[in-house]
């Protein structure tokens, strides 16, 4: 690839109960920019993600970012929108405008505020990501992973136990993550068993297997490799791979992530990688089971066998591929449109030896996976520091 990640900015995923969009937003673009050193009128293009789809009244957010600056009013804006893959599909079209040499420095944002809603509103909004002809009668996206549980432990047998230690690896990951919304080591013990604290939410998934309703956004700053090599800092995209599935379960296997194998297979061709090369990787745990069968997509274990890697201690951040080393998703948070910016910094981070408490040593090379609904929208990236 041609484009570098040379500044980010990064705010507390949680409940921001005394924030808009529009001050999230502009909050990271001002981090953003000031820690790649760049000045506003450098800008040459603006991508924001956000989801939205209900979530708040403002839409038509893009120019929200030409608030934080007024030297960035007139450099073109625009909102991008792939699901829960809205922040990387944001990233992927600075990429490729860097790429066909339509611009030398683009700011990504992502952003999303989903607590203005309550539960079931939430579970409405979130449903949009579905095939609704189809899949409109399932209730919650909760509801919809639950179907993916319920046919991956009928072909392969109950992965509670599995389960329940992803969810305690990434709560005991993102209890030392200061921009985590949840900061609670919970243990094994509680995400295993059902209780008033942690209720069976859908199927055989509990509260501790789902992702929280998160406020949040994060921003980066992309340039080509010849102009990061004069900045003080730059992350390279070895590889930036974007496959799309179908939108309707009905037409695939639900229990093998096929859109999200083939993205992670055309990011190893490109990049001229395989696993055993990275250091690391986050990945998109929006709920536990979506961790376990990404664990299979990306080639870690046979199909099936994906309980294998966290029984075994293979993705604990001291285990031979650290998975979601940032607490994930499911402690980190999932603000839609904020997710895969969030991502790809804290790679970023990591691969810049700044990540503190949750640090990878020794950092070198880092796998990032973001996908959109049922693992529809794939997105694989593999970065690695620039020098």
């Amino acid at each position: 690839m041609t484009a570098c990640i040379v500044g980010w900015s990064h705010s507390k995923f949680g409940k921001h109960e005394d924030a808009d969009i529009e001050s999230l937003i502009t909050d990271v673009t001002v981090g953003a920019l000031a820690d790649a050193g760049v000045a506003p009128a450098d800008v040459d293009e603006i991508y924001l993600g956000m989801f939205n789809g209900g979530f708040v009244k403002q839409d038509f957010p893009s120019s929200l970012v030409l608030q934080a600056h007024d030297d960035l009013r007139f450099k073109p804006a625009t909102r991008v929108e792939n699901a829960c893959a809205t922040g990387s599909a944001a990233i992927y079209q600075g990429l490729n405008a860097i790429e066909a040499k339509k611009a030398r420095i683009v700011l990504v944002v992502g952003v999303e505020k989903m607590t203005e809603l309550a539960g079931a509103a939430i579970g409405e909004v979130l449903t949009k990501a579905s095939y609704l002809k189809e899949e409109d009668d399932n209730g919650s996206f909760a509801d919809i992973f639950a179907r993916i549980a319920e046919g991956y432990f009928q072909k392969y047998g109950d992965q509670s136990d599995a389960l329940a230690r992803i969810a305690a690896k990434n709560h005991k990951n993102g209890s030392v993550n200061t921009l985590a919304h949840f900061q609670k080591d919970l243990g094994y013990d509680f995400c295993r068993n059902v209780s008033d604290k942690n209720p069976l939410i859908a199927g055989p998934l509990k509260r501790t297997d789902c992702s929280p309703v998160t406020d949040g956004a994060a921003a980066l700053v992309l340039t080509d490799v010849e102009t990061a090599l004069t900045m003080n800092k730059a992350v390279v995209f070895r590889a930036a791979e974007h496959v799309n599935e179908f939108l309707p379960m009905s037409r695939r296997d639900v229990t093998r992530f096929e859109g999200a194998e083939r993205a992670w297979q055309q990011a190893f061709k490109t990049s001229s990688t395989t696993l055993d090369d990275f250091s690391f990787v986050e990945v998109h745990d929006c709920f536990t089971i979506a961790e376990l069968v990404i664990y299979e997509a990306m080639g870690l274990t046979p199909h099936g066998q994906g309980a294998r890697a966290i029984l075994e201690g293979w993705t604990e951040k001291d285990g031979k591929l650290p998975v979601n080393p940032s607490g994930g998703l499911k402690s980190k948070g999932h603000p839609i449109g904020a997710t895969g910016v969030s991502m790809h910094v804290m790679a970023a981070m990591q691969l810049h030896g700044s990540a503190g408490a949750i640090q990878v040593p020794g950092a070198s090379l880092a796998g990032v996976f973001n996908m959109g609904g049922s693992a529809v929208a794939n997105y694989a990236s593999v970065l690695e520091p620039l020098r």
